[in-house]
């Protein structure tokens, strides 16, 4: 069996942002060489996730909107953990929704999605370097 670890690194402008690594997790995929197995990506922070959904901008709004009403960023007095000085309470609540991994099958040296089906990096603590592991296992 063999197995491929790469890391993604990002670095959003803004304290949210979505996305889509699909392309990246691809070429990860062919530099692994594996032709049957499961490729695990995850978010390696407390405050970003890792998903899969359609590539569709109302959608991506949608989603953004909808974790805001959950969870809003303001007030930060709203959050017990930012009395510790952080201000990043609603982004850990933010990620626990949107889950920490996603794990998809290989099949013939592909990704082998559902339709509409792609992977993507959710940003909730931005603006400063934060990364993903993709971990490909099989044969």
């Amino acid at each position: 069996m063999k197995s491929y670890r790469e890391e993604l690194w990002f670095e959003t402008k803004g304290r949210r942002a979505y996305i889509n690594i699909t392309p990246k997790v691809e070429a990860a995929l062919q530099r692994s060489g594996v032709r049957e197995g499961l490729c695990l990506v995850n978010a390696m922070h407390i405050t970003a996730s890792v998903y899969i959904n359609d590539d569709e901008p109302g959608l991506i709004q949608d989603y953004d909107d909808w974790l805001e009403g959950l969870a809003p960023h303001a007030p930060t007095s709203h959050y017990r953990h930012n009395n510790t000085g952080e201000d990043n309470g609603d982004a850990h609540l933010k990620r626990q929704v949107m889950g920490r991994e996603v794990v998809v099958a290989i099949t013939e040296g592909r990704l082998d999605f559902g339709p509409w089906e792609q992977i993507f990096y959710a940003e909730f603590d931005g603006r400063r370097r934060k990364r993903a592991l993709i971990k490909i296992i099989g044969e």
